[in-house]
């Protein structure tokens, strides 16, 4: 299934992941290169909340240019099936051996604002990150992190990992709905 069926069939949350699905869609048919980052207006990034065995700790990462203990992602960089993107950044990030996906598909979908910023001694201009997260598993280990990437990982409770954040949008209005979306997966019986 490519993206374009899956944000298609996924079911949105809540009001904020039905407005951004609904934009995803549209820029998905309009702007070219969506899948890269030479589309300097929005492209599509993804995410994943990544869990122990036991669901009970999120693998956060230390964001170098946020100055936040996030959860782990990046760009698709050309790459269309945002599965792979997902696993190839979680693996890439926490130094894991090994991750797996949890659940049927697409965890949650947002439109995040990136404002301007330098990298790697250049200006990148503000832009929207079409992002796409996928709820995973590792195993709960002393994770090497990659120091390229990130300012190190560290194992969280879901509620600490929303503490963790000193991102005040993406801890209320992100990882708090994550945590949710788990909690209702679990009450489910779709998460042991």
């Amino acid at each position: 299934m490519d993206i374009k069926q899956e944000l298609e069939a996924y079911r949105p949350w809540n009001e904020q992941e039905a407005r951004d699905r609904e934009a995803m869609l549209f820029l998905l048919e309009t702007q070219p290169d969506i899948f890269s980052r030479e589309n300097r207006i929005a492209h599509f990034t993804v995410s994943c909340w990544l869990l122990n065995e036991t669901h009970d700790k999120v693998l956060m990462a230390y964001h170098k240019i946020y100055r936040s203990w996030s959860w782990l992602g990046g760009h698709a960089d050309g790459e269309r099936n945002l599965r792979l993107a997902a696993r190839r950044e979680a693996l890439e990030e926490s130094g894991a051996e090994e991750v797996r996906e949890l659940g049927n598909g697409i965890f949650s979908v947002e439109l995040l604002t990136v404002d301007g910023h330098e990298k790697n001694g250049s200006y990148v201009s503000s832009h929207l990150h079409l992002n796409v997260t996928y709820l995973m598993e590792t195993a709960e280990s002393e994770l090497p992190g990659n120091a390229a990437e990130n300012g190190g990982v560290k194992w969280f409770t879901p509620k600490e990992a929303v503490a963790a954040s000193t991102e005040p949008w993406m801890a209320e209005r992100i990882y708090k709905k994550l945590n949710e979306k788990m909690n209702a997966l679990r009450e489910r019986g779709e998460l042991a």
